[in-house]
């Protein structure tokens, strides 16, 4: 269950004011089938983050414990950094005549590749060793913020600073960091 809630609570952090957030929003907008979208969103994630976590558990069995522990560290705060560069709306929802989950899944698969969540998923699976609780983790996490902003949207973001979202995000990928250093194993 660790496996399942740290996944959960890095990537829902993470999530928060990323660009794969910003497009769940503009596509909730735009087809105004909130529960459509997310169905959209989970199929996506699923199918992203499984193969980011089958990369993870197989460097975690080609790596040293000691190597692959130095890898994990210096990634993890690599994304405590890269966390407070804030994403900007590139991604725009384009007319389509495949519908709200169809294109909700292509165009959240795409703009979710090589993006933070993602490549938290593979240090998380590398980290912890176990595919299922890693993507069980990181897609509730995805539900859970792209979620929030699918059905509060702008309500959410005039009551929390996303500067102080990125900032808890940070810090958490800070303290994985340093766990995975002090407790020695990854």
């Amino acid at each position: 269950m660790t496996e399942i809630f740290q996944s959960f609570l890095l990537v829902a952090a993470t999530e928060m004011g990323d660009k794969t957030q910003l497009l769940a929003l503009v596509l909730a907008l735009r087809f105004r089938k909130p529960w459509t979208v997310l169905g959209g969103i989970l199929v996506a994630t699923i199918l992203n983050h499984w193969l980011a976590a089958e990369v993870g558990v197989y460097l975690s069995h080609h790596l040293s414990a000691d190597v692959l522990k130095w890898i994990l560290a210096a990634t993890f705060v690599g994304f405590a950094v890269w966390v407070l560069i804030p994403d900007r709306d590139d991604e725009k929802a384009h007319e389509s005549k495949w519908g709200a989950f169809a294109t909700t899944v292509i165009s959240f698969f795409l703009a979710e590749m090589g993006d933070k969540t993602q490549l938290s998923t593979v240090a998380l699976a590398a980290k912890f060793h176990d595919l299922g609780f890693v993507l069980t983790g990181t897609t509730l996490g995805m539900l859970f913020s792209d979620g929030l902003v699918i059905f509060l949207g702008e309500r959410l973001t005039r009551r929390i600073p996303m500067r102080w979202v990125h900032r808890v995000a940070s810090i958490l990928y800070l303290v994985f960091a340093v766990l995975i250093v002090v407790g020695g194993s990854s």
